[in-house]
Order: C-alpha cells, then structure tokens, then sequence
C-alpha cells in the first residue's frame, strides 16, 4: 500500500509537463524556497501540482488532483532571492491535501502506473500512434519528427503517450485532462481521440492556407496581366498616360540635385512593381506626390529695394523704430551677399503690440512668400520634425507642410507663441526646434517623413513670443531677439487714427462720410476703456462703435454718426478704468513704486504702519516669494543702518511692522519694488514723509547697493500717466533709459541712484 509523503510544491499554469521531462522552475516565494532547499538535502523529491485556468489560488479545489513526482537535480540562488531549480520528472502523484495556507507544501502519494496489457495489444496501440503522430507532424513542420519522438526502441506505452503529449501543440486544459487519467487504456483511447480531432482541424487549416495562397497567385497573375494590355494600348495608340509615367515626368521638370531626383525615381520605380490596389502603394504614391511637391532648388528672387522696404513697413506700423532699422540692415546685408545666412529674429512683447503682423509686412517689403506656423500648446515632436512612414497616416512636419506651402525654399516662416511650446511623452518640442533655427544644422534638416535632408539655411525664420524668459535657454542663444515694447497713449492714438479707423470702418461696411470718431473720443478710449500694452481692445472698442453706429443708420436713417467725448458713454457705457493717480498730499508711511505687467506699466502704492510690538513683520497684498524676500532684505539694510538715522536699538524689538500693497487680490511679485518697501519702511520710522510727486523702481541688496531692473519705459510710462515728476532708477539702467524715446522722458525728472543712502538722502529730505 502506497504512503503519503510530506514534500514541497510547486505550482505551475499554462505549462504541462509530463514524466521523462527535465525541466527548469523559478520559486519566487520564500517558504516554497526555503522547503525546496531542505528537500534537496534530503529526499530530493517535489511534488508539481496543476493549477486550474481562470481560479485563483483560495483552496485545494483550485488544483488538479493529479501532479508529478520529479527530482531537483540542481539548485541556484538568483540576485531577486527567487530559487532556480532544474528538475528531473519521474512519475504521476495524487494530491491529499496542503499542508501550509501558502500552499507551498503538501502531503502527497505516488501513484504506481499500470502496463498490464498483452504484447500484441500493446504493439497495435504503439502503431496506431506511430502512424497518427506521423501524418500529424507531416502537416505541423513545428513540431519534432516521428523517429526523434517515438523510435523504434521505445516499447513503454506509457513513455510513448507521455512523449506525444509533450510534443503536440494542444489547449493547457486538453493536456492536463489527459494527465489526470490513471487507466493506461482509458489515457490512450482519449489521447487518440484528441490527437484525431486535432488532425482534422489541421487539415482543414492547411486547405484554408493554400486557398488563400492561390487567390495571391492570382492577384499576382492579374497584375502582370494588366501591365501586357498596357503595352497592348501603348502599342495601339490607345494608352493612357501611367501614373508611373506622370510621376517621372514630373520628376524630370522638378528643380532638384541629382541625388534628390535619384531617390524620387528609385520610390517611383518601386511603387510600378507594388499591386496598384495595395495599401503599401497608396502610402508610396503619397509619399511620392510629397517629394515631388516640395521646392528642393526652386527660389523667388527678394526684392532688394531699400526704399521700397522702408515705404512698406512706414505704411503698416506706426513706431517700432529699433524693429524697422534691423530688418532693413537685414536687407542691405542681403543685397551685398546673397548667399549669407539668414537672421533667426525673435520679437518679444506683450499681446496686441503687432508682432505677427510685422512678420506679414516684412514678407511684403521682401517679395518673400508668408508662411505662418503657430506652436502655441504643441507638444508633439513629430508636429516639428514629421512622422516616421512606418506609422499609419504619417504625414510631414509642419516645417516641411511650410515649405510645400510656399512652393519656394526661401519664403518667411513666422514661428509663432515660441514661448509656448512644451514638452511630454512624445518629445520636446522646444529641442526639435534646434535643428530648424541652427544655422550650422538647418542645412541638412532631416524630416522623419521625408527621409532626405533639406535646406532651411536660406529661410528667412522670424518668431514671436510674449515673455523671453519662457523661451528655452538653448533656443534663446540661437535667436536675435528684438524687444517690441508697449505702446504709449499717444502711439495708440496714432495706430487707431492712421490704420484701426479705416480697418474696421470697412470690416462693419462703413464708409468716412457716414461715421466720424473725432480725436477727443479716440483719446477717451484710450484712457478710459482700456487698459493695455498693445492695441487690440481698442480695435475692438472702435468696432463696437461702428456696429452701433451701423444698427442707428439702417433702424434710423441717420445720415452721418459723429462720435466725440461726449456722446462716447452712449456708445461704450460708463468707463471702465481710471489712470492711476498720484496722491494729494506728502504722506509718512506712504511711497509710490513701480511695477511692469505682461499689459503695460502700472504703479504700487507701498504702505507701512510701525506698531507696539515684539518685533515681528507682517507682509500682506498678496506679494510672491521674491517680493517678500526684497522686503526682508530693505528691513534687514534699515536695521544695520539704525544708529545713522538715530533709530534706538530696541526700537526693533519693540515694535511690529506691517507693510501692505493694496488690491490684495491681485498677485504681485518681483524684485524691483526692493527700494520702493525699505523706503517706506524708514519713513514710517522717522516719521518723515515721502514727496507725492516722487516714484522709484529697484532692487536692493542686504548691503543697500540697488540693482538694475526691467521693463522701465512701461514703469516711466505708468509714472506719467499717473502725473508723478520724478522717478528714481538704478544707475545701472541708464544705457535702457537712454533708448526710450524722448516723447516719454518729456517733462519727467529721472534721478540716476546706486545705494539705498542715495535714495533715502533724495526721498526723505
């Protein structure tokens, strides 16, 4: 009577293995590990159970009672801590029970298999499954050949049957129901069935593969037969032209180098040998027509005239001097050498200032065709450099598609919102870039698409951004950029009088003798209704005025509607802003600063108030982490500075100071309001006022030194406006005001400072 054995298991799905197998297992769990090692210096023996598809591991039921017995011949420790066994299989055993809950050791007993069949019934079961498992590998060349599974010497029908269900590629649950039965003639009458079944199906599926294999032949058949009636025509004048001919000749009229005309024809040859039905020769015949549309060689000649330029550029925009003179020094270069490279002009500024429509007027001013790309939100690469043509429905990049566009390799490619740009899984944009506005690199721009490299070198590449420090650090050393600042009030009057007016009177359908906005109105609007660096909510409160002026001329025949200051809240309603104003008297405590926005300058009232106390420092107005820490470092200045301005020692510690900015709800933050605080903050401790006709911008330094800062014709322009005379600047950013125009500086008293001693000796005099 067999006895039950305590030994280690384990588990395994998908995979059967069957006596006289030698096999390899990882154990990842550490107790099935630790038993597999105890066993090997013991018995040697492990027991292979059988897991059910489609059940998780909860109980015994979960497993097959019928496993293996097999032996570990080796044993070797993996890096992860899993064990790797060899295993050696020797006989079927039945599952009792589990011995642990992580089912990692069982009880088990070996199951004695039975061969008590006669030597001729035995011969003609083994024939039978010679000859079935023969024609069965003539039809699978996967599986191992008759004579290297079932030779001659094997005479065990059990190792025969074990060997043929080893090999045959059957379901994991078809072999391990055949496993599982013990009854050597009932496992062989079922193997047979299986294995005839099997067979059919194999049958069946050899038919179906050469159908499908003869209707290629014919397909192949038809094509050669179509190309002979093509020859047929051709010789009996009754030809059509081919679509390989068109190509070629397109190919022959194409401004190309021979090495880009070598490879259209050999794509061209290749798509005459492809099924003209075939999907493969629709993605040729596509990627045939783009070569062939794109301006390899194919120029337009720039128009060199100067003066013609200028006249252009004059006629679109009004100011915008520094970005009129470098685009015709572009142009005088370019009529002295033609084949220099050209610039990568980057325009920075705020929203509405006529960035884009600068790039429009110099196309015009240049001959250049236009193409205009926006990047604004791409964060596909391929959107820059194309898609590989082993994706379905690849299409070139827009660089390439520009270029189709224009038909010319010389046209102007605006690239605009460069700021905008960003990156995720798909690549970064920003760094595909690089290779487009490289000058040493865009010579030999490689479109995934395309395949072949093109010219870029003699694109004329202007971008446009609103903030600089938002362009990547890479792309911004290969651009020249041209700061396109705000627009001063008289400016917007001159835009909407010499070309807004005229803009929307014709867009609304209006002629001059039917509409008139006088200038006091125009000037209105500017102050009153808008508030920002370009000029697009002015065109759109003037288009506002039109349409209303529209509606009264057709609901009430009015002849002619004039707009002037005083009927203007008729048209627009009540105004929306007021300028910013300076304050009625000299105030302790109280100082005005400056400060740039992404619409224009506008100026900061900074507040304190010194308070009974422990010392402690209150910032409020919503101020960003820079703000504060400029805030920290004037009282820190203050502090070392007391004893100077006959300030106690404990003052300090008995006082608190609060500093706020009012219009809590708008963020605020930057360094240049570092001055403006520690000036406050020492007026509220002497308790000396501060001039209200006085302003300042800067940062500070815990040493006092005051620091350069940006955007000052913004911060100049909001301190005129608000009617303040004098303005303190840092020193070192006297080669910037020195660039702003006169019409602004006109009237104003701008004080040159370096040290915080020089501003409190001007400012709390």
């Amino acid at each position: 009577m067999a006895v039950n054995k305590k030994m280690p298991g384990i588990i395994i799905r998908d995979v059967v293995v069957v006596p006289g197998m030698t096999v390899n297992f990882s154990v990842i769990k550490k107790e099935a590990a630790k038993a597999c090692e105890e066993a090997m210096h013991s018995e040697q023996l492990v027991f292979v159970a059988y897991q059910k598809e489609k059940q998780k591991l909860n109980d015994i039921s979960s497993l097959y009672p019928i496993g293996m017995l097999a032996t570990i011949k080796q044993i070797n420790k993996l890096p992860d801590r899993s064990v790797q066994l060899v295993l050696d299989v020797k006989s079927r055993g039945k599952l009792v029970k589990a011995l642990n809950d992580s089912f990692t050791e069982f009880s088990v007993r070996e199951i004695k298999e039975d061969n008590d069949l006669d030597r001729f019934e035995k011969e003609a079961r083994l024939r039978n499954l010679r000859e079935l498992y023969l024609e069965y590998s003539m039809l699978n060349p996967k599986v191992p050949k008759v004579f290297d599974v079932l030779s001659r010497d094997v005479e065990d029908l059990n190792v025969a049957m074990d060997r043929v269900l080893n090999n045959v590629i059957l379901p994991y649950e078809v072999k391990v129901g055949i496993v599982q039965i013990i009854d050597i003639k009932e496992r062989f009458d079922k193997l047979l069935k299986v294995m005839t079944d099997e067979l059919e199906v194999t049958r069946i599926r050899a038919n179906i593969l050469k159908m499908t294999q003869d209707k290629v032949s014919k397909s192949q058949r038809e094509y050669f037969l179509r190309e002979q009636l093509n020859s047929i025509k051709k010789e009996l004048g009754e030809d059509s032209v081919s679509e390989e001919a068109q190509f070629m000749e397109e190919l022959n009229a194409l401004e190309a180098s021979d090495e880009v005309k070598e490879k259209i024809k050999k794509e061209i040859v290749r798509l005459s040998s492809l099924n003209s039905a075939g999907s493969e020769a629709s993605v040729e015949r596509g990627y045939i027509e783009t070569l062939l549309e794109l301006p390899w060689d194919k120029v337009s000649a720039d128009n060199t005239d100067i003066k013609h330029a200028e006249e252009v550029l004059e006629r679109d925009h009004y100011g915008l001097e520094k970005v009129k003179e470098r685009i015709l020094e572009f142009l005088s270069v370019r009529a002295l050498n033609s084949k220099g490279d050209s610039p990568i002009i980057c325009l920075v500024g705020p929203p509405g200032t006529g960035k884009t429509s600068i790039a429009r007027s110099i196309a015009d001013a240049l001959g250049k065709k236009y193409v205009r790309i926006s990047l604004g939100g791409v964060r596909d690469e391929a959107e820059i450099r194309g898609h590989r043509r082993t994706y379905v429905g690849a299409m070139p990049g827009n660089i390439v598609a520009g270029l189709k566009q224009a038909g010319v390799k010389n046209p102007l490619v605006l690239l605009d919102e460069i700021d905008k740009t960003s990156a995720d899984h798909k690549g970064d944009v920003a760094s595909a870039l690089l290779e487009v506005l490289d000058s040493e690199q865009n010579s030999k721009f490689r479109d995934h698409y395309v395949g072949i490299p093109i010219d870029l070198s003699e694109v004329l590449f202007i971008a446009t951004a609103n903030s600089a420090s938002d362009i990547p650090g890479p792309l911004y050393d290969r651009m020249e950029i041209i700061e396109v600042s705000s627009y001063t009030a008289n400016e917007k009057f001159h835009i909407a009088k010499e070309f807004l007016l005229k803009k929307q009177y014709e867009k609304n359908g209006l002629k001059s003798s039917q509409i008139s906005i006088n200038d006091a109105a125009l000037k209105r609007i500017i102050e009153s209704y808008t508030k920002e660096a370009g000029v697009r909510e002015l065109e759109r409160k003037i288009g506002e005025i039109c349409r209303k002026a529209a509606r009264d001329i057709l609901e009430n025949g009015t002849r002619k509607v004039n707009v002037s200051a005083k009927n203007l809240e008729e048209m627009l309603g009540r105004p929306k802003y007021r300028a910013d104003s300076k304050n009625k008297k000299d105030e302790i405590g109280i100082v005005r600063g400056l400060a740039w926005t992404p619409v224009g300058g506008t100026t900061l009232s900074v507040e304190v108030n010194i308070m009974p106390g422990k010392g402690a420092m209150e910032l409020t107005g919503q101020m960003g982490d820079v703000m504060k820490e400029s805030a920290l470092a004037g009282l820190s200045f203050i502090r070392s500075v007391a004893s100077k301005y006959k300030i106690e020692p404990s003052f300090f510690e008995e006082h608190d100071i609060h500093i706020h900015i009012p219009e809590g709800a708008v963020p605020k933050d930057g360094p240049s309001a570092g001055i403006t605080m520690a000036t406050a903050v020492m007026s509220a401790i002497t308790g000396t006022p501060v001039s209200r006709n006085l302003a300042m911008t800067g940062e500070i330094t815990l040493r006092g030194r005051v620091l350069a800062v940006g955007g000052l014709k913004e911060k100049i322009l909001a301190a005129k406006t608000a009617g303040i005379k004098t303005v303190l600047v840092p020193l070192e950013n006297k080669a910037d005001i020195e660039e702003i125009s006169e019409e602004i500086k006109d009237g104003m008293e701008l004080i040159y400072i370096s040290s915080m001693k020089e501003v409190l000796e001007i400012a709390l005099s």
